[in-house]
């Protein structure tokens, strides 16, 4: 199996005053039925100063960047995925990124974010690369490509809901594939190739 590292939101339990990291079980499930082993990262290691002692440890084959909390709203997340994101640029390993992830590695290539309409708790289908209908759980979407991206679906009103990398092993889409009832055979095999595709 793959090692596959994903990240996890932040949940604040003010009244047990508590700032808890989580991952839904249906995301780990759909990693496994990928064929990978998901590995959950801390989103404290990176301002502990242990993130490279983790990932040198782990030694991921990928890595998932999971949906929840707007960039902004939990910093130590955005600081550990912005290492991540770092960390899988200079090794060339895949990466996955889900809804925010996918945000996530907009603003790490530069582009900006800005409001949609229409996109929480509908469907979409999909044109481009990829087809077929997806769930949409959203507020925010790309204004532009970032510089180093190639688009590989859009929604009908033209929002962009897949990317790629020109030159790394990695992809992004907007919707959950773990919050279908079914996993979609579409997507458990992109992201099977995708954890087989590491090019150094």
């Amino acid at each position: 199996m793959k090692k596959v590292v994903v990240s996890q939101r932040v949940d604040v339990w003010a009244d047990r005053k508590e700032r808890r990291d989580a991952v839904d079980q249906a995301l780990t499930a759909f990693i496994a039925r990928a064929g990978g082993l998901p590995i959950a990262v801390p989103n404290l290691v990176e301002d502990l100063g242990l993130s490279a002692d983790w990932l040198s440890a782990v030694e991921p084959d990928a890595i998932v960047l999971s949906g929840g909390n707007d960039i902004g709203e939990a910093v130590e997340r955005d600081r550990l995925e912005a290492a991540l994101l770092d960390y899988a640029a200079d090794r060339a390993i895949p990466l996955l990124g889900i809804c925010r992830g996918m945000q996530m590695m907009a603003h790490w290539g530069g582009a900006e974010l800005r409001t949609v309409v229409h996109h929480i708790g509908t469907r979409h289908t999909l044109s481009g690369a990829i087809t077929g209908t997806v769930n949409s759980y959203h507020r925010l979407g790309l204004a532009a490509l970032p510089a180093a991206f190639a688009p590989l679906a859009w929604s009908e009103d033209g929002e962009i809901e897949a990317m790629k990398h020109r030159h790394l092993p990695w992809e992004a889409w907007m919707w959950h594939p773990e919050r279908e009832a079914e996993f979609a055979d579409r997507d458990i095999e992109r992201l099977r190739e995708l954890t087989h595709a590491r090019t150094a």
